[in-house]
């Protein structure tokens, strides 16, 4: 689906659709294919530009792009939990929130603010419920934001001087560097290495993730 087409949209239905999804999600008792099944071009693609990596020598970089506002991310979140809680030492797990067009900035500073307060894993799932619970909350601009920090029980003051200060710009803008290096069209979705990337497609995300990432430690990701 086109990225910007989907986005207007999305934003022209205050913001509470989902933010798109390459492969929508599937119900969670998908069949597990064997590795061999999983095609390229069909069920991930390989970038033909490597993508940045930030991780440290002798890391392997998986990156789950998402949006609050999107159901299918809120519905993979058990799902991604629980895959990071097996995964090898030598993976090193990072979300990166989207931002196909500016008004995805508010929450993506939102989740950037919470990872500088040392909040994220009090707070990120709450983010998740607020928007998609049955207050269904419009966390559209600062203030709204800031007043649900609040409410949440962070420090409204410090919350809103983090939310501004330009560490929390920049991790926005090397967010939204990322998304396109991947070319990421929905979510959630994975990005791998920066070598390769995964359309959600509910449990069998993982499984691929499993798979490349195996790839990638012997040595056969590279192009």
């Amino acid at each position: 689906m086109h990225r910007r087409l989907f986005s207007q949209a999305l934003m022209g239905l205050g913001g509470l659709a989902t933010a798109g999804s390459a492969l929508p999600l599937a119900a969670q008792t998908v069949s597990a294919p064997t590795a061999g099944a999983f095609r390229e071009g069909t069920h991930y693609r390989r970038l033909r530009q490597p993508a940045p990596v930030d991780a440290p020598a002798g890391r392997i970089e998986v990156l789950e792009f998402f949006a609050y506002t999107c159901i299918h991310c809120y519905n993979f979140v058990p799902v991604f939990k629980a895959w990071k809680q097996t995964v090898p030492a030598d993976v090193l797990v990072r979300h990166v929130p989207v931002g196909f067009t500016p008004d995805f900035e508010p929450l993506q500073r939102l989740y950037y603010t919470l990872e500088a307060m040392g909040r994220l894993d009090s707070h990120h799932e709450r983010v998740f419920q607020a928007v998609h619970g049955p207050q269904r909350q419009r966390l559209h601009n600062a203030e709204a934001i800031a007043q649900w920090a609040a409410s949440a029980g962070l420090d409204r003051a410090q919350f809103t001087q983090t939310y501004n200060s330009f560490a929390v710009v920049g991790r926005v803008r090397r967010a939204t560097q990322l998304q396109d290096a991947y070319q990421v069209e929905g979510t959630p979705a994975l990005g791998i290495a920066g070598r390769f990337y995964i359309p959600g497609q509910a449990q069998r995300t993982v499984q691929i993730a499993d798979a490349l990432i195996a790839r990638v430690r012997a040595g056969q990701g590279r192009s």
